[in-house]
């Protein structure tokens, strides 16, 4: 089918007519043509240079030669049916396997963070022999149609009618604007002790807990920082129910947050997931997602007698491009870059917090940073409008940004690794002048 060059109202109604109204479109109302990209800048068809702030699909940069190289050179060897062996599959787990801790032993590889999560399910209903799963509220674990049932980021956009009945919410652990903030003597304990109570009450209407699901670190949520000891104390609960926990790692995942190599692990050594789920940045933008669980878990699952294949999961090609991906970050220092750069980034901006009142809070570890925007300080009255001006004016500057969170007023800052302090220096500066 012949292409052509469509101008701004094309595009829009193209869009309305093939994706939908409902569908959330980054800059629907101001398309952006991007034709190439290259490290952490992004260029149009006239060949202008925007920096990207957002694309933690990117993870190691657009266009890496040595994983753009690597896929390449086994594409020109082979790519397979995942029912043929092949050395990258066993060579690609070891080296994921060797940065978790030692129970998270088993992988599964999949094509999607979607898929992750979806499988991650599955394991946990097997394991346990329960149905019901307890998530976060505003949290966001994929489009398919078991995650969308866990997703209160989508369904709540449902009636209740159409609500599971085995689904539970439990507050976002948000110490910002949640139900217990920073002021409150104990926040993590708070917070658990909400899931204990689920669970309670879940128990009472004859439901038997088989998973709480929670990213790491809520992305599409809001950038939320979970309170220290949350994460120690849900597990207690739910495993005492007979539950598993899962770590959706698929947008905070691979040295992102700066000080640890996986985000769940900013809670300390006393916490390891039974079932840890990774997509996004596993692939560098390949179609590449992993879940990884204990022995124990995997051998429930295979007890089932039904066989678990993926076509495409783990083909040579994939698993050549993961195990790029782990060289660059490796040798090119990129979770030290996100500590150092990420540290530098919240300074800058936590400046910008004493200068405007329009900055209410700047939280998030390594390069994983959410700016708050908020009328009000006291109140916390979203600044929703205010936080849309703010992308679409730095989109003139040519700098890409989002807005995220349940009132769609927090601005999102994950680029890819190899974002700069010269980078920080200017977004912080345009967010300033655009303030």
């Amino acid at each position: 089918m012949a292409t052509e060059c469509l101008d701004k109202k094309q595009t829009i109604d193209l869009r309305k007519k093939f994706i939908g109204p409902s569908c959330k479109v980054f800059f629907s109302h101001d398309p952006l043509k991007i034709v190439r990209a290259r490290g952490q800048y992004m260029y149009d068809e006239n060949g202008q240079q925007y920096l990207d702030c957002i694309n933690n699909v990117a993870h190691v940069g657009h266009s890496h030669p040595t994983v753009v190289r690597a896929g390449t050179q086994q594409m020109e060897l082979l790519n397979t049916n995942s029912r043929f062996l092949h050395d990258n599959l066993v060579l690609y787990a070891e080296r994921l396997q060797a940065t978790l801790p030692d129970p998270l032993s088993v992988c599964y590889f999949v094509n999607s963070g979607s898929e992750a999560n979806d499988l991650a399910l599955r394991l946990a209903w097997q394991y346990t022999g329960h149905r019901d799963v307890i998530t976060l509220n505003n949290a966001y674990h994929g489009h398919v149609s078991s995650l969308i049932d866990i997703s209160p980021y989508k369904f709540h956009q449902l009636s209740d009618d159409e609500h599971k009945q085995s689904v539970h919410v439990a507050p976002s652990p948000d110490v910002y604007r949640g139900k217990f903030r920073a002021d409150h003597p104990d926040p993590a304990l708070a917070y658990s002790d909400e899931v204990r109570d689920i669970i309670t009450r879940a128990h009472k209407r004859g439901g038997k807990i088989a998973a709480f699901i929670a990213e790491s670190l809520q992305s599409c949520g809001g950038q939320v920082v979970p309170p220290a000891g949350y994460f120690q104390k849900v597990a207690a609960h739910v495993r005492a129910a007979g539950g598993v926990v899962i770590a959706d790692e698929v947008q905070v995942g691979f040295g992102r947050v700066g000080s640890h190599f996986w985000g769940f692990q900013l809670q300390g050594e006393d916490f390891v997931p039974d079932i840890v789920t990774m997509g996004k940045p596993i692939g560098n933008g390949h179609p590449m997602s992993c879940v990884v669980t204990t022995r124990e878990v995997a051998q429930a699952f295979m007890a089932a007698g039904m066989e678990y294949f993926n076509t495409f999961g783990g083909n040579p090609v994939s698993c050549a491009i993961g195990l790029a991906v782990l060289d660059v970050i490796q040798n090119e220092d990129l979770q030290g870059n996100a500590l150092r750069v990420g540290a530098h980034l919240s300074r800058l901006l936590g400046g910008l917090k004493e200068t405007h009142p329009l900055v209410g809070d700047v939280r998030g570890p390594g390069l994983f940073v959410g700016v708050e925007l908020v009328r009000d300080r006291v109140k916390l009255t979203p600044a929703t409008a205010e936080a849309q001006e703010v992308i679409y004016k730095l989109k003139e500057q040519h700098i890409l940004l989002s807005a995220d969170g349940p009132h769609r007023n927090v601005l999102k800052i994950k680029p890819p690794m190899c974002f700069s302090r010269e980078d920080a220096e200017r977004v912080v500066e345009k967010i300033h002048l655009v303030i």
